[in-house]
């Protein structure tokens, strides 16, 4: 393995990790070149668009970032076999979603990407590297990727470290150039000591020493997952006392803040909503309960799987909550989702609890009409289409996105470009992403607009209900 100050790196997979963690690294480390990766051409054309608006990637300050230094130390390219050739320290950012098929489906961590990168770093080096996991990944997946280097026949050293992320999306950037730490696991021998400061010394360029932490490679694995189960369990927590708080008559958010007071407890991650979404939390959560379950700790197992359960059951309460609200029905009805994505200031919309609302919307027939600053059309009819196994085709007109349903016994979906008239004419909104610009909508002028009576549910808690109820809504929040 070459010992040398890295100089260059690449990483495989240009994705919501890869994307913002190369981009900040090169900002950083302007004397070392960044090369992203990818088999995706079109993501690649996109990375290298002059019009810094079509990045597949929306976070703030990235763009910024990106004019900065593309083309300076920061390269993107589908040449992955020259990428990996070049490079002393390679990333693995690659998707690890969980298995649709065979032995574990459903539950488990798909590595087939990550033992492809393996292999095609195998095959393509022609002398040793440091290669970084960056994906989230399960505990000893470190032991995979080496064995299949060490086995390679070139006699080329590899030396293989845990590296997980630990960023919010919507505050990537900030959180890459400010964060609460960086962890780095490696092998304890020599060589694994030495490939961890050779990360670690990147890092330091603009991160104290303190907040680097330094473990081995089977302790870094797991805390990515143990720090995701742990968040989950939390909003999972708030989201099940919301329930009791609205049968009862206490207030969600006066409790959250009663509790949170608690130094042993703390603020974060008690806001209620009408469920956690993202790709990390759901995906981690069942690789745990995989992981426990195969490890023949059943109880361990059913503690995770219950934070789930919950997340599901808050999402289907939401839904539930409107039909009966609407009479029993939302057949025919038009029913708006302000708010697609999975949190605000992020275009990912992966398991994002408006996709679940909806599809149990869709089967009471509902005409469910969307709007959404940052997701596309084309995202959306993507994520309806993976919920109902491929029900839904696009029929694009006058600026906006008709979605049809062939399969009898479904709603349809109108998704919009601009919001008032996505809520004209409608019989409820509901708000499903907590972007600011929803707090500052003309609500009087959305009321007279809409059918009566006129129903608002907010599925984030971020309007102001005292002042919607004066103006003529029927409201319902979450634990209130």
């Amino acid at each position: 393995m070459n010992t040398s100050p890295v100089k260059k790196i690449c990483c495989i997979g240009a994705g919501y990790v890869g994307g913002p963690t190369m981009t900040v690294i090169a900002k950083m480390c302007p004397d070392i070149t960044v090369t992203l990766v990818d088999v995706n051409k079109e993501r690649i054309a996109q990375w290298n668009d002059p019009n810094l608006d079509n990045l597949p990637i929306f976070e703030n300050g990235l763009k910024e970032i990106v004019a900065e230094t593309r083309g300076r130390n920061l390269f993107f390219s589908d040449d992955i076999e020259k990428g990996i050739r070049e490079a002393q320290m390679i990333f693995i950012s690659v998707n690890t979603p969980t298995k649709t098929y065979g032995q574990g489906k459903g539950m488990a961590a798909d590595l087939k990407y990550i033992e492809l990168c393996a292999r095609q770093i195998a095959q393509v080096a022609t002398e040793g590297k440091i290669v970084v996991e960056k994906s989230t990944i399960p505990v000893r997946t470190a032991q995979t990727i080496k064995q299949i280097l060490d086995n390679s026949g070139n006699n080329h050293k590899f030396s293989i470290l845990s590296n997980p992320e630990f960023l919010a999306e919507g505050t990537a950037i900030q959180d890459l150039l400010n964060p609460d730490r960086v962890l780095i696991g490696g092998e304890e021998s020599e060589e694994g000591a030495e490939a961890i400061e050779a990360l670690a010394s990147i890092y330091a360029r603009w991160i104290p020493q303190e907040r680097i932490i330094r473990t081995n490679v089977w302790s870094s694995e797991l805390s990515k997952l143990t720090a995701n189960a742990f968040l989950a369990q939390r909003i999972s927590s708030i989201n099940a006392m919301s329930a009791i708080c609205e049968k009862t008559g206490a207030n969600v958010d006066e409790v959250a803040k009663a509790i949170g007071m608690d130094s042993r407890i703390g603020s974060k991650f008690l806001k209620t909503s009408v469920g956690f979404g993202g790709s990390c939390f759901q995906k981690d959560l069942l690789n745990l309960v995989y992981i426990s379950r195969t490890l023949g700790l059943p109880e361990v197992a059913d503690y995770w799987e219950q934070v789930l359960k919950i997340n599901d059951y808050q999402k289907n309460r939401f839904s539930s909550r409107i039909i009966s609200t609407l009479f029993n029905t939302v057949s025919g009805k038009k029913i708006t989702f302000l708010g697609w994505a999975f949190k605000k200031e992020t275009n990912d919309t992966r398991e994002s609890a408006a996709i679940y609302v909806a599809w149990n919307l869709l089967q009471d027939q509902a005409d469910i009409h969307v709007y959404d600053p940052k997701v596309s059309a084309s995202q959306i009819i993507k994520d309806l289409n993976m919920v109902s196994g491929g029900s839904f085709s696009c029929k694009c007109a006058d600026n906006e996105a008709k979605v049809y349903c062939p399969s009898p016994g479904l709603g349809t979906v109108t998704i919009h470009n601009e919001p008032y008239s996505t809520m004209d004419d409608a019989h409820a909104i509901a708000i499903l992403t907590e972007w600011d610009q929803f707090r500052d909508y003309d609500w009087e002028r959305i009321f007279n607009a809409m059918k009566k009576p006129a129903f608002l549910f907010d599925g984030r808690n971020i309007l102001n209900h005292k002042k919607l109820k004066e103006i003529g809504f029927v409201s319902y929040q979450i634990g209130k």
